[in-house]
């Protein structure tokens, strides 16, 4: 029998946190699942760390592939995915025990929902709660605020033909699946409270990008998704310049477009 969920964790240079995050998928009050990790061609031992929880629960797989990306380690690992339910699982990061065990609850009763996600609760160098706030399509123009740790029915990452791995630079992706899939008519659902840990360090990969790898970043979505920024927001690059670093006046401005 398939499992229900399919957790998919990337991982590279992942030895030091892995057992962590495997740890919160093994101790989580709901059973129906598959962690499976992709190795993206990573030069430490984390494939030791891998094979320990392979061999103690059939329900861990271990995958190893060149090095390819965040996106094309997502993919690859979604691939070999058996459920009817996605949650990327960075390899640093931890799933509340409830998780899983609400979510699917919530997909059983409301079977027009695609998306859930939560807050997270933030440890390592930072600590407190990333409240996440409910779903804006227009706030998700402005900004990626929904992390990538949100379970989806797969239909959908097929639907958006996988995340897209030929932006400029890794670590935004999720953002692009996201209006993709809002695009696609995804029906998201905001779970208010925390889902998932987030680790904060200064060795994390996002501390890796610079305010020009995200510029281009952000320059590829809005020309990728330029009918629905000029729809919801009737401006061009320079004004949404402005807009991003004042997201209230652009949802202000949204609003007022609509009641007009």
């Amino acid at each position: 029998m398939h499992p229900k969920v399919s957790i998919i964790i990337p991982c590279y240079n992942s030895e030091p946190t892995l057992n962590e995050t495997l740890q919160s998928i093994f101790d989580q009050n709901y059973d129906d699942w598959e962690a499976i990790m992709v190795n993206d061609g990573s030069p430490d031992d984390l494939e030791a760390v891998a094979s320990e929880w392979v061999a103690r629960d059939e329900r861990f797989k271990y995958f190893k592939k060149e090095n390819g990306g965040l996106a094309s380690a997502r993919n690859y690992g979604i691939k070999q995915a058996l459920g009817n339910y996605i949650l990327p699982l960075d390899s640093d990061n931890k799933i509340k025990p409830l998780y899983l065990n609400k979510a699917v609850s919530f997909f059983e009763k409301h079977a027009e929902i695609d998306v859930i996600y939560g807050d997270a609760e933030y440890f390592g160098e930072k600590q407190g709660v990333w409240k996440v706030g409910n779903y804006i399509f227009e706030k998700l123009l402005i900004s990626n605020y929904i992390d990538a740790c949100a379970l989806y029915k797969k239909s959908i990452w097929t639907k958006a033909e996988g995340y897209d791995e030929q932006m400029p630079y890794q670590g935004n992706e999720d953002w692009d699946f996201w209006l993709r899939s809002s695009v696609n008519g995804a029906k998201f659902f905001y779970l208010e409270e925390p889902c998932f840990d987030y680790r904060v360090s200064s060795s994390s990969m996002i501390h890796t990008f610079n305010e020009d790898m995200f510029k281009s970043n952000r320059d590829y979505v809005r020309k990728k998704y330029v009918n629905e920024y000029f729809k919801y927001f009737k401006c061009y690059k320079y004004q949404l310049d402005y807009y991003e670093k004042h997201p209230i006046r652009a949802l202000w401005k949204y609003f007022k477009l609509l009641f007009k």
